[in-house]
């Protein structure tokens, strides 16, 4: 006869195999979320204007 720890092992070794079995039939939706979302813009208003010019000062 074996151990009672063995026994309550190879019992819950069972039950994992027979509930990864029912999740492997149990059908499943699966949503096209991207994983990584891309980075959030800023709105228009808030960025930087594209027109903006450059002066240059000249001290000497």
């Amino acid at each position: 006869m074996l151990p009672p720890f063995i026994i309550e092992q190879i019992r819950q070794r069972e039950e994992e195999k027979d509930r990864s079995r029912r999740e492997e039939i149990r059908p499943r939706l699966e949503l096209p979320i991207e994983r990584y979302p891309a980075p959030r813009r800023l709105p228009d208003s808030e960025e930087d204007d594209p027109n903006r010019g450059v002066i240059i000062l000249d001290l000497g």
